[in-house]
């Protein structure tokens, strides 16, 4: 049985929660993150992600989604807050949340994307914010994708500003943080060496192929460049092929996010039309 503690005052627990929201270093170190909201706590708990505490604003009555999230979560710490201490954990400042979750993070392994024929893996090269990472892995969801890859020195997937950018597909798509791009290529190269055509693709407005005409139906990594710098050298040259989006206008570049989402519409064009 779960128990429900009591919690008043901004304590040694309640500061462990609000390092979660704004220490990448702490939050890490925990393994764990604060969950923001009825759509990405839903998803989480649908996805079977580890839930390590339910926190509860002691002044309100419960909704019937409240309720649901209690009974799917039986034997969870439960702690029983002041109003006041839920606003400042919820991260919003017009409303107080009634209910957040403590979640646990998968380990950064890139097993957990799968491989295979119909594989469609984004990277996203040395993010500098963390709602154009959630914003990408919100796509990667809508458009297919078998997982976001994160690599070199980025933001934090979950940092609250990405997982409320990704709309709680945070939880629905295999998000993976590794240190460069070594990680990805060598993973590539014994997907191919057991005989799976892996293509690495690339995205930037100088490519040498338009994004429509290059075939995107097999399996595919694709890379995104960072927001200000795009694609580092050694992405560029680990590239089969780099791909341009045609543009008209004065903008000279898209959003990273909005260039990856995209990309991962025209693979998913093409896919549909392959069917």
């Amino acid at each position: 049985m779960s128990r429900t503690l009591r919690i008043s005052s901004r304590n040694a627990t309640f500061q462990q929660w609000q390092a979660l929201l704004t220490n990448r270093t702490k939050r890490h170190r925990a393994g764990e993150f604060l969950v923001q909201g009825v759509r990405p706590i839903t998803l989480a708990l649908r996805h079977g992600w580890p839930i390590h505490a339910i926190l509860l604003d002691d002044t309100r009555r419960l909704s019937q989604w409240s309720r649901d999230v209690l009974e799917q979560t039986p034997g969870v710490n439960r702690f029983a807050l002041d109003a006041e201490l839920m606003h400042e954990l919820g991260g919003k400042d017009e409303e107080s949340p009634e209910l957040l979750a403590v979640a646990g993070m998968p380990a950064d392994d890139l097993s957990r994307i799968e491989a295979g024929p119909g594989m469609l893996t984004l990277v996203f090269d040395r993010p500098g914010t963390p709602a154009n990472i959630g914003a990408l892995v919100r796509s990667a969801d809508a458009f297919g994708a078998s997982g976001l890859i994160v690599t070199g020195h980025a933001a934090d997937p979950y940092d609250p500003k990405a997982v409320r950018a990704s709309t709680g597909s945070l939880f629905a798509v295999p998000v993976v943080q590794v240190a460069g791009h070594r990680e990805v290529v060598d993973d590539v190269i014994t997907l191919r060496r057991n005989g799976l055509p892996v293509e690495i693709l690339g995205s930037d407005e100088g490519g040498d192929v338009d994004l429509a005409a290059h075939d995107l139906t097999g399996p595919k990594v694709i890379a995104i460049g960072n927001e200000t710098r795009g694609l580092s050298s050694a992405w560029r040259e680990a590239c089969d092929h780099i791909l341009r989006i045609p543009m008209t206008g004065a903008a000279s570049s898209l959003n990273a996010a909005a260039a990856g989402t995209v990309v991962l519409y025209e693979a998913a064009r093409q896919r549909a039309l392959q069917r």
